[in-house]
Parts: C-alpha cells; structure tokens; sequence
C-alpha cells in the first residue's frame, strides 16, 4: 500500500487534520476555475496569463495531493494506475477535439503528441527521478518483473505505432491503410488491457515495492472512504481544469513560438509537458521519498496509457472521417526513440539505480530537446 510520510502533506493524515488539507487543495483549484471563468468573461493580457499560469501549478498540486489520497486508500498499483488512466483520458479526449476541429490538416497530431509524451517520460521525466532519488538515497530499488513486462510492451506498440508505418507498402507515406490501421489499434489495445490485467489480478505483486524498500517511510493512517471519495471527485476536477488552462494557454504558446520563428514541434512540446506536470509531480515527489516504485509505475503506465489509448481512438475517428492518420516518424525521431527504449531496457535490468543513470536519461532529453529547436 502506498506509505505517506509524516511531512507535509501526509503530516494532515497523521493528525487527522483532513479539513484543513481539503481547504486548500480545493482552494487552488476553485481560484484556477475562477480565473477561467474570468478569460471567458473576456479578460485578457500579460498579467492574466501570469495569474493562470499560476493557477494551474496550484491545480497540479492539488490533483497530486487528492491522487495520493486515493491511492492510500486503495493501495498500489491501483493508486498510480487510477492517475494514469484519468490524466490520458482527459489527454485523449483533448487530442481527439483537436483533430475534429482541424480535421484532415491534424491527422499528424496523435503521433506528434505521442512521440513528445514517451520521449518525455522516458527521458525528461525518469532521468530526474533517478537523479533526484540517487541524490537523497544513493541506491533506489523496485521489482524488475514488473518494470520488464512496462517496456516490452511499451516497445512493441511504440514500434507498431510509430516505426512500423515507415516500411509497410500497401499505403504509401507514413501511414497504414485501413485494414491495417485498425489491425494495430485492435493490437495496441489489446497489450494494454493484457497488462492492466497482470498489473492489477495476476501478477500485481510484480508492481509494488522490494520488501523493504521503504522502511525509512512513516506510516500514517489511511484516510476514510468519504475523505477518498471526495478526494477522487476533486482529483477529476483538477485534471478537467488543467487541461482547459492548457487549452486556454496554448494560442500564447503558439504565438510565442511564431514570434521567436521556432519550429511547431516546440509547441507540442509545451503542450505535452503541461499535461504530463500532474503525473510528473507525483513521479518526482515518490522518488525523492524513497518510493521509486510508485514513481517507475506512474511514469511507465502513463507512457502505455498514452500510446495505448490514444492510437485506438484517434484510429476510430480517422477511419470514420475517412483521413489518413500519418502515424510513422521522421527517421530523427525513430533513432531517438529507439535509443530512449533502448538505455530505458539498460538503466533498468538490475532493479536499482543511481544517479548515473539518471544523468545518461537526462543527457538524452536534452539531445531530444535541442534537435527540436535545431533539427
């Protein structure tokens, strides 16, 4: 089960301080939802955008805290897997709008928002885990059984969905034809309900921490059913909200990158890393406590959540519209994803790692980083 710490915020649980911590993880994002509501009343200007910035760091903040309420609840992986799906659900759901909306000219969107979320995650977001954890602990340990089973399959649907379109014949470019685009779709949802099951039934051991792993970690008392339940409630909310701020702020996003004559992938690169902050929080906050586990399952899960929901659905809208989804990446991309999952398999088979590890991720990010604003 998911151990909180007697520090803040977990300090609350221990004392039984509940109202107190729901003030204000609900304060911040009511203020967010408020400054919302204020841009579409028509305000506007350097100083609002500043002020929703803000308001969204809050947000992300309190959908850690209510996620982490939820999962002491219930336990892990289910906790980590419940902040997963949700933020990809809102993800897809957001994606899909946005294809409607530009129709034929968005048909690359799901592959660019894709590939930005997996090189994120893999690299950006693992290699600060890992480097952060090494720091405070020197060594971290987790169960090699379930973080092998996360990248074989996170592997096989990224090279069935991003990779393989290149070398296929019966269409041409980038691209699957119909028969085939909805073949894969079957297939990458298929491994990721394969590996829901094992996750959370067969093999749910697999997903928790060593024995032992976290004895250093203050245990607190679990909240009540009616505290989790209104913590879930308010953790859908901040998600739904982070994502309108996200949505709100991205004209500015792309004016900026127009002025500054930056190429577009910079600002899907924006755009990701903003929807990514909530499970990207709660990752970094695990591994500084010693729990790299939970922050190897939020990371991890998040990356297969992503690809495996978001292919599917952007298949079935693309089939029914009748488009050509452009799925295969550049040959850039491909070698840099291959080498994400490649020291991704390496940095991993020993069930510990340091800080070095954490610096060769971090090193390829920046790699990652660079190239989109020098291709």
């Amino acid at each position: 089960m998911m151990q909180i710490t007697r520090g803040f915020p977990g300090r609350f649980f221990a004392n039984r301080r509940w109202s107190l911590v729901f003030h204000w993880a609900l304060l911040l994002p009511l203020a967010c939802v408020a400054l919302l509501g204020g841009g579409i009343m028509g305000a506007d200007g350097l100083l609002y955008y500043c002020l929703l910035g803000a308001g969204l760091l809050g947000t992300v903040i309190s959908a850690v805290h209510h996620s982490e309420v939820v999962a002491h609840r219930i336990g892990e992986p289910y906790g980590t897997l419940i902040l997963a799906l949700t933020i990809t659900m809102i993800e897809v759901a957001l994606i899909v709008s946005l294809m409607i909306s530009g129709g034929p000219a968005a048909t690359a969107l799901a592959r660019d928002t894709v590939f930005s979320s997996t090189m994120l995650i893999l690299t950006g977001l693992m290699g600060l885990c890992f480097l952060i954890g090494g720091r405070h602990h020197r060594e971290q340990s987790f169960r090699l059984d379930g973080v092998s089973a996360s990248l074989a399959i996170l592997a096989t649907i990224a090279a069935l969905t991003l990779v393989f379109p290149n070398f296929t014949t019966t269409a041409p470019g980038p691209a699957y034809s119909s028969s085939q685009l909805g073949f894969v779709a079957t297939v990458s949802l298929l491994l990721y309900a394969t590996f829901i099951f094992v996750q959370t039934v067969r093999h749910r051991d697999y997903f928790l921490p060593p024995t032992g792993a976290n004895a250093d970690v203050a245990h607190a008392d679990p909240p009540s059913n009616r505290e989790a339940l209104i913590s879930a409630g308010v953790l859908l909310g901040c998600l739904i909200t982070v994502v309108l701020a996200a949505e709100v702020l991205a004209p500015l996003i792309e004016s900026t990158v127009i002025i500054l004559n930056a190429p577009k992938e910079v600002g899907g690169l924006i755009l990701s890393g903003v929807v990514l902050m909530p499970e990207g929080y709660a990752a970094v906050r695990a591994a500084h406590r010693n729990r790299l586990q939970n922050s190897l399952n939020l990371a991890l899960g998040s990356a297969l959540a992503s690809i495996g929901f978001t292919i599917p659905a952007v298949a079935i809208i693309s089939l029914f519209n009748g488009w050509t989804l452009v799925l295969g990446l550049a040959p850039k991309e491909s070698v840099l994803l291959g080498l994400a999952l490649l020291v991704s398999s390496l940095s991993l088979n020993t069930g510990r790692t340091t800080v070095l590890q954490g610096a060769v991720h971090l090193m390829i990010f920046l790699v990652y980083v660079f190239t989109v604003f020098v291709p």
